[in-house]
């Protein structure tokens, strides 16, 4: 293939490459995002317009948004067999708190206001996020039968299996539900339409609930409970490892943020020490 080349059949060969190495649909649209950014402004590929792509990419972007196209570009190297060197990831400062994470309160005060209006759905849909750590890409393909049995099997980045468990009062509780509604099989969790509901959907109705019982709408996001779900089960097991496993992360220094307190735990503690 010559190096200028870039076109749907080379993008649609390396779509297939990334899906044969385990990596979800997100992982593999932002990765096509990057190539196809890169060839917009480079007509071949050589080691010296990666270089300056990195450079490009360092004077628009956020770090993490950097190190998640050198990633795509590194990929995209490896499978072309490119030999002239690999983009190295920018250092990113890490921060000493958590944040965007969803306090226990507010999430306790939005479980309580979903369940008095009625929207048992998304009653159980925010106790799901919370109480297993699935990401959302994840929860809108959970079947009925997946909480009939108490866990789902999940396939992460490379090929990895991972389970997600229900624990048991959800489970219970979620049965109770699904035997109301006389569901007994397709998606968990529908839209208006009884059509399984999208990530995208997800968000804006968190938001709106959010804005209805005067939350904030920033900190009432989907990964916001995924982040409450694991802080708390740091807290309370300890166990490291395990929350790595459970979350999906191929590395566990990307878990350790989760021993790290929130601005607000941090601002509690000073509070409470600093008195003099």
């Amino acid at each position: 293939m010559p190096a200028t080349e870039y076109n749907p059949t080379v993008s649609r060969a390396f779509r297939q490459y990334l899906l044969d190495r385990g990596m979800s649909d997100n992982t593999v649209r932002s990765y096509l995002t990057a190539i196809r950014q890169y060839y917009d402004k480079y007509p071949c590929l050589s080691f010296e317009n990666l270089r300056l792509y990195k450079v490009f990419l360092i004077e628009q972007y956020k770090p993490q948004t950097v190190n998640q196209r050198i990633r795509a570009l590194n990929c995209y190297m490896e499978y072309r067999n490119f030999t002239g060197g690999k983009l190295k990831m920018i250092r990113i400062q890490r921060k000493t708190y958590l944040d965007k994470m969803v306090s226990q309160g507010d999430y306790e005060y939005l479980k309580r206001r979903l369940k008095e209006d009625g929207q048992t759905s998304w009653f159980f849909l925010i106790r799901v996020l919370a109480d297993t750590g699935i990401r959302v890409s994840e929860l809108t393909r959970l079947q009925v039968a997946d909480v009939r049995r108490g866990y789902r099997d999940l396939y992460s980045k490379g090929n990895k299996l991972r389970r997600i468990y229900f624990p048991r009062v959800l489970m219970r509780e979620m049965n109770r539900w699904l035997d109301d509604e006389k569901r007994t099989e397709g998606a968990v969790f529908l839209n208006r339409f009884s059509a399984p509901i999208t990530p995208g959907g997800i968000r804006f109705q968190l938001k709106a609930f959010a804005l209805r019982y005067g939350l904030d709408p920033d900190l009432v996001h989907p990964h916001a409970f995924r982040h409450l779900f694991a802080k708390s089960f740091i807290d309370k097991s300890g166990d490291l490892s395990l929350l790595a496993d459970l979350l999906g992360h191929e590395n566990i220094e990307t878990t350790r943020i989760y021993l790290q307190k929130s601005h607000c735990e941090q601002q509690q503690i000073i509070d409470q020490v600093i008195q003099w």
